[in-house]
């Protein structure tokens, strides 16, 4: 029989994916039971504590194992932090260790949101692509340059080591690991029965784009706000680069380099976060939303669209916005 280890870190973190992981996994684990199999999976609660409160001691958890009891297991589950990652990363150095550890004995990892902190302190993941809840990919981004951020993404699957998008899309990542694991039927039953839709790909649709600000040049600031002030105006890298008086090639370098988008991806992104909100709030056509955007092409418009929200600028306005008469 393999083993599952459900890690519960230390501090005020997130209780809904440990009691989340936990249910779905040994509801998996009953249904292949039933189908007349052996039990395929022990599941176990771990951590450094004898236990953990959340919610200002509201709810509390009592871990099965200290982690030190575990010599061997073969999947890991790392459930979200709570908003103070760099405490949650210094109160855990143990459990960090431990899950090094745990991967070069050959088990596999997987981190839920903001757990992505806790495994990237690992050194797991240089090199290696990961998602975590769009609202940090700055700040993770700048905590952790080596890591191949994909915010875009739902699931990470690399090396044997998963991660997931934000808040409870944890769920897809649960399923996608009952799928991996189990089998499609388990999956698929515990889709039914949890009521989770399977096989999302991506967390696209859910991203409100804020701008990437936490950095230091000036120079690039003053182009990011510039952009946002004029979204219904046709700008030019050219336009931008020779209204700071800087060459082509170098501003896209420093722009790049302070945001993680080339000038022309940062300006679609803020360009359709701003249709987004007129599709969310207002009657306006897509073609009104369009031209107040500044685009005048429909189909290079909601090509761009799609590729950023992955769904067309109808669809889109059709989920979020209910005063609109179909």
């Amino acid at each position: 029989m393999k083993h599952i280890t459900i890690l519960v870190p230390d501090g005020p973190n997130n209780l809904s994916s440990i009691v989340g992981s936990y249910k779905i996994l040994s509801r998996a684990n009953a249904y292949w039971q039933e189908k007349g199999n052996t039990q395929l999976f022990k599941i176990e609660l771990a951590g450094i504590s004898k236990e953990v409160d959340f919610y200002e001691g509201l709810f509390s958890v009592k871990p099965h194992k200290h982690i030190s009891s575990i010599t061997k297991t073969d999947l890991v589950i790392i459930p979200s932090l709570n908003h103070n990652y760099q405490l949650a990363m210094e109160g855990n150095k143990e459990l960090i260790g431990w899950i090094s550890t745990q991967y070069k004995n050959g088990a596999e990892i997987a981190s839920v949101c903001t757990g992505a902190y806790l495994l990237a302190s690992t050194g797991l993941l240089d090199g290696k692509t990961c998602s975590t809840h769009w609202i940090v990919a700055d700040h993770f981004s700048k905590m952790f340059p080596k890591v191949d951020l994909q915010p875009d993404k739902l699931i990470t699957d690399e090396n044997g080591i998963y991660t997931n998008g934000g808040a409870y899309s944890f769920l897809n990542l649960l399923l996608y690991l009952v799928e991996k694991y189990f089998d499609r039927q388990t999956a698929i039953f515990c889709s039914k029965v949890f009521q989770i839709e399977m096989d999302r790909q991506s967390q696209s649709t859910f991203i409100i784009f804020k701008g990437q600000k936490l950095h230091g040049d000036e120079m690039i600031k003053e182009a990011q706000s510039y952009i946002e002030n004029n979204l219904q105006q046709k700008i030019s890298v050219e336009d931008l680069s020779t209204r700071f008086a800087v060459g082509r090639r170098s501003f896209d370098r420093r722009f790049i380099k302070a945001t993680g988008n080339t000038p022309i991806e940062y300006l679609q992104r803020a360009k359709i976060e701003s249709a987004k909100k007129a599709l969310e709030t207002s009657r306006k056509t897509v073609n009104e939303v369009m031209y107040e955007v500044g685009y005048a092409d429909v189909k290079a418009f909601r090509e761009v669209f799609r590729k950023i929200t992955g769904v067309s600028p109808l669809e889109y306005r059709n989920r979020y916005n209910k005063e609109i008469v179909i």
